[in-house]
């Protein structure tokens, strides 16, 4: 795994962990990576400083995370996904199927999103498919209204 700071066009910067640079690179140039902030899909990667560990005898404190700022965050993401569920094909339980096949090349890559059981999900994940949970709940197409 591979951690970048990444700036949008809207200046916010923001860290993302990748499975390499060409993931990153891959997931850049199919417009899948959108700011938490603002949902602005133009991204490059900001100047980061180097990893730098404490003195041995000082501990480094970070501010606590407060509860409030969570929930933004939260919900920063859960708009960012809407807004990536509606240029998203729907696949139901063929989901498995289909992202399995594009990660080997055997189907055009394109955005998709369904269902899968956690035993498949997780073989998913140990094959290098990249895959991510939804936070927003999603109603299949024809169970709306």
């Amino acid at each position: 795994m591979i951690v970048f700071d990444l700036k949008c066009s809207g200046d916010h910067v923001f860290e993302v962990w990748f499975k390499s640079s060409s993931a990153y690179e891959e997931q850049r140039a199919q417009g899948l990576i959108a700011c938490p902030y603002c949902g602005d899909v133009t991204v490059t990667k900001a100047v980061m400083a180097p990893a730098v560990g404490a003195k041995g005898n000082q501990v480094a404190e970070k501010a606590p995370v407060t509860p409030e700022a969570f929930k933004a965050a939260l919900a920063a993401i859960a708009q960012l996904q809407v807004k990536q569920l509606e240029t998203s094909t729907w696949v139901g339980s063929a989901f498995s199927e289909k992202a399995r096949a594009m990660h080997a090349g055997d189907a055009p890559e394109a955005p998709i999103h369904g269902r899968a059981t956690l035993e498949e999900a997780k073989a998913l994940v140990e094959e290098g498919v990249p895959i991510a949970p939804l936070l927003v709940p999603v109603v299949p197409p024809e169970a709306r209204n």
